[in-house]
């Protein structure tokens, strides 16, 4: 009888213990978060705060979640928005990207990350260049030799516009595999067909895209990675070379994080970053991160600003080079 007495007890016990443990008894750190979107629905942003969102108020650590949706001006528009109305805006969270350094830079808008409040970098997609499957070049010393024996038939494409990401990433690499960038022959498309279409003619002879395009595209049997931007390799093509290891010193990220209004109070801005940190370690995030292909890539407060700084001194430099800035 004592022993069965003992084991109820455990049960209960353990019971209890779960109970704690589970999502819907998590500790709420944030009661709300509106997020505002500097883009339509359906985009990068869009995905971002929403399934942001979504994890942080299944796990618990969020009472509720809000988004709006606010297009314009490249993202100024809601940057504009933010800044215009601090004081009624403590509870909003503002996603962007590697854009608002690069449309700062070039004055597509007046404002940029000086000028908001900086809360987290949460994910990032790695940039990669590909080659057509049933291309002869396999390796970035291949691509080198390749436009060291004919510069003008080694064309690199991108689906960003002159000065856009797929162009600096490309420029980026071959200035930091000794080649001038100035002289990389680079080609717009403005759709991920067409620039396919242009690599297996032979038109462009690789393709400067997003890691996570890659690993589809790679997947799929249409290319073959040749070079990702990561510091180490990545779990999700982990037979695809980072750059580093074939002697091209350079790593690029395109990050996608959180901004708050200027003058928000260090409390909320406290519970904003425990809240994301938090995010991290909950089966809800990993769901949600695992779907979209994201990569963890977790800077908060100082250290975001260190790596916008070092971001914006690097593409800064190579802008002014190619003639942007």
């Amino acid at each position: 009888m004592t022993t069965f007495n003992l084991g109820r007890r455990a049960l209960i016990a353990a019971v209890a213990a779960i109970g704690l443990v589970g999502p819907a008894a998590s500790e709420e750190v944030v009661d709300s978060i509106h997020f505002l979107i500097p883009g339509g629905a359906g985009g990068g942003w869009d995905g971002t705060a929403r399934g942001t969102g979504e994890a942080l108020t299944n796990a618990g650590l969020v009472g509720t979640a809000s988004y709006e949706n606010m297009s314009g001006g490249g993202g100024g528009k809601a940057i504009g928005f933010l800044i215009e109305n601090a004081d009624s805006n403590h509870g909003t969270l503002m996603v962007n990207s590697t854009p608002i350094v690069i449309r700062s830079l070039t004055g597509v808008f007046p404002h940029n990350f000086r000028d908001l409040t900086l809360v987290s970098g949460t994910i990032g997609d790695y940039a990669a260049i590909v080659v057509g499957k049933d291309s002869p070049i396999n390796s970035m010393a291949d691509l080198l030799a390749a436009y060291d024996a004919d510069p003008g038939a080694t064309a690199i494409g991108g689906g960003s516009v002159p000065g856009g990401m797929d162009h600096l990433v490309a420029a980026m690499v071959m200035e930091a595999a000794g080649k001038d960038a100035l002289g990389v022959k680079y080609i717009p498309y403005d759709a991920g067909g067409k620039a396919m279409a242009a690599l297996l003619s032979g038109e462009i002879a690789a393709l400067s895209t997003g890691f996570s395009e890659a690993v589809d595209l790679a997947n799929a049997g249409e290319v073959k990675i040749i070079g990702v931007t990561a510091e180490e390799r990545v779990d999700a093509a982990p037979d695809a070379q980072t750059m580093k290891e074939q002697g091209i010193d350079t790593t690029f990220v395109n990050w996608r994080g959180f901004f708050a209004a200027p003058g928000l109070p260090e409390d909320k801005l406290a519970a904003y970053q425990q809240a994301i940190a938090k995010m991290y370690d909950t089966p809800e995030w990993e769901e949600v991160r695992a779907r979209n292909g994201w990569v963890n890539i977790h800077n908060s407060g100082a250290d975001f600003e260190a790596f916008l700084e070092g971001q914006e001194q690097q593409i800064s430099d190579l802008m002014k080079k190619l003639g942007f800035l």
